[in-house]
């Protein structure tokens, strides 16, 4: 398995594990009791990681995001509190999701290990938002909110190779939405408006475009030998049918529990190689 192969088979587990935790109703409910909107959590929670940057600074960060929707949302939760507390709140609600959904995952500290690696060695050249998040302290009390941890970082590198691979395929991020899965409710969802663009004629770029970000993508993924990127490839998607059905992969918690250390807080730029645990 190559590492681009790799990117591409893991793509959408690392999709929905990385984001998972937005959706969950406790996640809805901190928002609530931070006295925010669902949408200025979500926007703030994102790219707050960046600091107290200018809007229109976390819309170029977020890119597919529209810059009048980041706008709203930034200064809806500016009101309320800096921008990196509610990064570290959202940061605070995915370890949290994780202690409750991954814990009892089979082989949770063998994903942690290969996902800590290709974390670790990623080359954050071009993604703002991935940088940002991999410098925020990591959950060491519990591997299964390390490993949520770990899936939002691999979700915001893909995401940051797909911006960079959009704008090489001469493809708007309005395009690039619309030619996609989604087409024009994704980008509805994503505080644009109409009326949109054709997608008919944007359906190749936006193919090479999905290949480009696996090209990218699977930079990370060379750390891996092939043998452990067949490995990765198949824990990520027992971590899907883990959420469909909890029941269907349940190990004693107790036996992912990892010691804590109080006060010390993992440097994903100077803990590498051997050491790096």
């Amino acid at each position: 398995m190559t590492p681009d192969q790799t990117a591409s088979f893991v793509k959408n587990a690392v999709l929905e594990l990385g984001g998972a935790f937005r959706q969950d109703p406790p996640t809805t409910r901190k928002a609530r009791q931070l006295g925010l909107t669902g949408w200025a959590f979500y926007v703030a929670g994102r790219a707050g990681a960046l600091g107290d940057v200018c809007p229109d600074t976390a819309a170029a960060a977020m890119a597919f995001v529209a810059v009048e929707a980041v706008r709203d949302g930034w200064e809806a939760a500016r009101k309320v509190a800096p921008p990196a507390e509610v990064a570290g709140h959202s940061a605070a609600e995915c370890a949290r999701w994780g202690r409750e959904k991954l814990t009892s995952l089979s082989g949770l500290s063998r994903l942690v290990e290969l996902a800590e690696r290709v974390v670790v060695d990623a080359d954050p050249s071009g993604m703002p938002l991935f940088a940002a998040w991999r410098a925020m302290p990591v959950p060491e009390d519990c591997l299964g909110a390390r490993a949520a941890v770990l899936l939002h970082l691999m979700r915001e590198h893909r995401g940051g190779a797909h911006i960079q691979a959009v704008r090489a395929s001469a493809l708007t991020p309005l395009e690039a939405i619309v030619a996609g899965p989604d087409g024009e409710s994704g980008a509805t969802a994503f505080g644009w408006h109409p009326p949109f663009p054709p997608f008919a004629p944007l359906m190749r770029k936006r193919a090479w475009a999905e290949a480009l970000t696996d090209r990218i993508a699977g930079e990370a993924y060379r750390t891996l030998e092939p043998g452990e990127r067949h490995e990765l490839v198949d824990l990520l998607e027992a971590a899907r049918q883990l959420l469909t059905d909890p029941r269907a992969d349940r190990r004693p918690d107790r036996e992912w529990q990892v010691p804590a250390r109080p006060g010390r807080t993992y440097d994903w730029s100077a803990n590498r190689g051997p050491e790096f645990r």
